[in-house]
């Protein structure tokens, strides 16, 4: 009796253990599929379009792609914000795109006066430019917010860094946006070959940086989830990383990601000092200025929206949502949140 009782759990742990690998491939096979192909927009809310819009095609020479309006269940659904009337305009510089959106209603909440370049909810855009000293003389004739104190030159002991020029500023709803300008030896290589058109001052934007706690945690979600590629890493400090970000004894570990397709990439900024950050606001809406979005591509949606569930991602769409229109794309899609409260839009 007591072997027959031995054999059964034998076969029964086998059981387990065979359905056990079979769940272990089904996540894997999920979670190959799942894998996003290129970062197709980067996004934010805005408080007036048309105010965005002169700020983006006159001080900056994004070109307007497409401009719609939209309203319905499914924008709710996919936004989060209940009664969401929107307008959706996409601007192109160079080979990227920029997504603003106005909600005409309701209308959200203000980016914070007293926000920081360490707050976790801080994220901006880099924009390549071919000289950073005529781009800043035409940012000043327009009269353009500081955020950094002026443009810097990271210095020769910030090897991974060393020789790359950069500024902040703002827009009128305070929405930061650097300017890079790459040395010869830094820099993705389409920067190089596009530097050489001297007539071409702003170039295209390289990446979209944001505020993260705890590194490891994040790769977590845009290594292992999103199969992002680790593309470089630096820890910078020193005088003219405090006059970059505007933080007294900043030092900050730096982690470059980028998509399997060239393209905008993704900067995690982990604030080794100052640690007085503030985190992001729980109660955010997509409505809300200080709301960004990254939108990746993927062949995977139904996929990775599943491996999203399984790992219990903070949703903000109810699931995954199509559009009708023949305007706006992408058209279907998934809104979820990163470790951190960033928000990060999958699109089919």
């Amino acid at each position: 009796m007591k072997w027959k009782q031995i054999e059964a759990h034998r076969v029964a742990l086998n059981q387990i253990l065979v359905w056990l690998l079979l769940l272990l491939a089904c996540s894997f096979g999920a979670r190959a599929q799942a894998a996003v192909s290129h970062i197709e927009s980067v996004g934010f809310t805005v408080s007036d379009m048309d105010r965005a819009l002169d700020f983006y095609t006159r001080v900056l020479p994004f070109k307007k792609t497409s401009d719609t309006e939209v309203w319905g269940a499914e924008v709710e659904a996919l936004s989060g914000v209940f009664g969401a009337r929107v307008r959706v305009v996409r601007l192109q510089l160079g080979g990227e795109a920029l997504e603003l959106t106005e909600y005409l209603t309701p209308q959200g909440r203000p980016i914070p006066v007293t926000s920081r370049s360490h707050d976790r909810w801080f994220q901006h855009i880099a924009i390549v430019v071919s000289n950073l000293d005529r781009a800043y003389k035409s940012l000043r004739r327009h009269k353009v917010r500081y955020a950094s104190t002026a443009p810097q030159t990271l210095p020769a002991y910030l090897k991974p860094a060393a020789g790359i020029k950069a500024f902040y500023f703002k827009d009128a709803d305070h929405h930061v946006l650097e300017l890079i300008e790459y040395p010869p030896d830094k820099g993705a290589r389409k920067w190089r070959e596009l530097a050489k058109n001297k007539g071409k001052l702003f170039l295209g934007i390289d990446h979209t940086a944001i505020v993260v706690a705890d590194t490891e945690k994040s790769l977590e979600f845009y290594r292992d989830l999103l199969q992002m590629k680790v593309s470089g890493e630096s820890e910078n400090y020193g005088a003219e990383q405090e006059h970059l970000n505007n933080v007294r004894g900043a030092r900050l570990r730096i982690t470059s990601l980028q998509t399997p397709q060239a393209g905008i990439g993704v900067e995690l900024l982990q604030y080794l000092a100052p640690n007085d950050g503030k985190p992001f606001p729980q109660d955010t809406q997509a409505n809300d200025l200080w709301h960004w979005q990254t939108s990746f591509a993927s062949a995977g949606l139904n996929g990775l929206v599943m491996v999203f569930e399984r790992q219990k991602i903070n949703s903000i769409s109810s699931g995954i949502v199509a559009i009708e229109t023949k305007s706006l794309a992408p058209k279907k899609g998934a809104l979820v949140r990163d470790p951190d409260g960033h928000a990060v839009r999958v699109v089919e």
